[in-house]
């Protein structure tokens, strides 16, 4: 999506300042609960975080017009960090000392959530990070509502091998995400008796793939795994096209699809690509059904399509209002003691369950195709737990750890 056909299938009810904060138009109380909001809507990043804002406007305004919470409406207070890390920093600070946030939901790089994670956690201001990550983070402080290497590459990779073959060329953005998430394709490619070929990352703001894709050809692969993140990286996908080598060799990816990657390309350079997420606008779901009728009624029928890190930010917000109902309060201990609980909601994707040991969540998972810039669902596998963060994480044996442990893969 561009940006003017962004802003024309949204519809903001903000305006923006100078300091990149968007205020809602309408007025509310001052006692009302402030939620921070902080997503890239500009910078290389925004193709993830426009549509996340536009899913937690929404559960906002739902949340409000079922009377808000304990009594209070809920305002939203958004930050555009414009893919700039010191921003992030900032924007952190300002919600949670300023702006008295009762949670934040932001983040989309794993980079971006480790500058405002330790400034969210000494300023006690609950987190949501509602973004697929690499897994390991182990905070009280924090719910990490998105999917883990365990919960898809684990169902991806023996899936595509068994289609396409057991050599796999790796080819991912060079931040933690990216190399960690690598490291897992390997795993389970061993585990299932193949092999990576070679693995090779790139900075965010690479457009150039020319060597690499002359590489990829001669290496002979039986397929392509990709981790590329942001709006440059889908430059990857335009020349490996281009190249004839979408015909030739297969192609599967831990990220392709959650930027709307699939409507930016012609279909004929994208089809067949296999992913493997918690939510797929084309789940025919009673549940997916409704939510998108709201979604589109929002934000008009012609919306381009509601991506995985929207609806996990959508039922990030669900899960953390439950929360705070349990509780009677928006204190940060009081919230993250009753989402300990065992908190869930029906979401979009289905049924999501916080795991108390971890603040991860366990959720369905599916495996898709991409087809005529749409999602064939393949198989969904119900609730998947995060294991391989419960294998090094246990905040209730350990409620004061606070880091991201690397899983050993």
């Amino acid at each position: 999506m561009d940006r003017r056909q962004f802003i024309k299938t949204s519809g903001y009810a903000a305006v923006t300042t100078g300091s990149g904060l968007l205020l809602p138009t309408s007025a509310f109380a001052a006692d009302d609960i402030a939620v921070g909001s902080i997503h890239d809507l500009s910078g290389g990043l925004d193709i993830y975080g426009k549509p996340m804002l536009d899913a937690l406007t929404l559960a906002i305004e739902e949340q409000n017009a079922a009377g808000g919470l304990l009594g209070k409406k809920v305002r939203l207070v958004s930050y555009d960090p414009q893919s700039n890390m010191q921003l992030y920093t900032q924007f952190a600070q300002q919600a949670a000392l300023k702006d008295k946030v009762a949670v934040v939901m932001g983040g989309i790089t794993s980079a971006s959530r480790e500058v405002i994670r330790p400034v969210l956690g000494r300023a006690k201001t609950l987190y949501f990070y509602n973004t697929q990550y690499e897994g390991g983070v182990c905070d009280r402080n924090i719910f990490c509502t998105g999917v883990t290497p365990a919960q898809t590459v684990g169902k991806l990779v023996p899936y595509a091998m068994k289609k396409w073959g057991k050599k796999i060329y790796v080819v991912a953005a060079d931040y933690n995400y990216g190399q960690i998430t690598s490291q897992w394709v390997k795993k389970f490619a061993q585990e299932n008796g193949g092999s990576t070929v070679a693995i090779e990352f790139f900075p965010l703001d690479v457009t150039n793939f020319g060597p690499t894709i002359s590489k990829i050809e001669a290496a002979k692969p039986d397929m392509l795994f990709s981790a590329l993140v942001g709006g440059a990286h889908i430059s990857f996908y335009r020349q490996w096209a281009a190249a004839g080598l979408n015909k030739k060799i297969p192609l599967a990816s831990s990220t392709f699809g959650v930027g709307n990657e699939q409507i930016v390309l012609s279909a004929e350079e994208a089809n067949g690509y296999l992913l493997s997420y918690n939510y797929f606008q084309s789940l025919a779901t009673p549940g997916n059904t409704a939510f998108l009728q709201r979604f589109h009624k929002r934000f008009g029928a012609d919306y381009p399509n509601v991506t995985e890190l929207a609806c996990g930010t959508y039922q990030g917000f669900k899960l953390w209002a439950e929360g705070v109902k349990k509780a009677g309060s928006t204190d940060q201990l009081k919230v993250t003691a009753a989402l300990e609980s065992g908190i869930g909601v029906e979401g979009p994707s289905g049924k999501v369950t916080i795991d108390a040991n971890t603040h991860h969540c366990v959720l369905n998972v599916s495996l898709a195709e991409v087809q005529d810039k749409k999602f064939k669902i393949i198989q969904t596998f119900d609730q998947a737990p995060p294991s391989d963060t419960s294998a090094v994480c246990d905040l209730k044996k350990n409620p004061k750890d606070n880091q991201q442990y690397v899983i050993k893969a």
